[in-house]
């Protein structure tokens, strides 16, 4: 598998592949998405909502984390700043991994095959 293929989610050609990468991908973005048809049908246009979802998720946590010390340092105490400093570390690092993830899940969805170089 290429690196950062998600583990929910089974390598393509396998039975059921598709399924796996459709509900990991519905995992990624609100649920109201869900409700919108055409996601279902056409699993690559549900890649691509998830990965812009992941990436403006990624986008804000990287604000928070550059900003936090700066707008709350008076408003907060000290543990509590390093307590939310540690969460927007997390989940940059969690979102990062799903960018990654989506794009190749995404991109096994559009028929592209990964060849591992030596």
């Amino acid at each position: 598998m290429p690196p950062g293929w998600p583990e929910e989610v089974r390598p393509p050609g396998a039975p059921d592949w598709e399924r796996t990468a459709v509900a990991w991908l519905f995992d990624l973005v609100p649920p109201d998405y869900r409700a919108h048809e055409v996601l279902r049908r056409y699993p690559v246009l549900l890649a691509r909502f998830a990965g812009d979802h992941v990436a403006a998720g990624l986008e804000a946590a990287r604000r928070g984390w550059r900003t936090l010390r700066v707008e709350l340092a008076d408003q907060l105490p000290a543990d509590a700043l390093e307590a939310a400093m540690t969460a927007y570390e997390r989940e940059g690092a969690r979102l990062a991994a799903a960018a990654r993830g989506v794009e190749v899940v995404a991109g096994a969805l559009r028929g592209e095959r990964w060849v591992p170089r030596l």
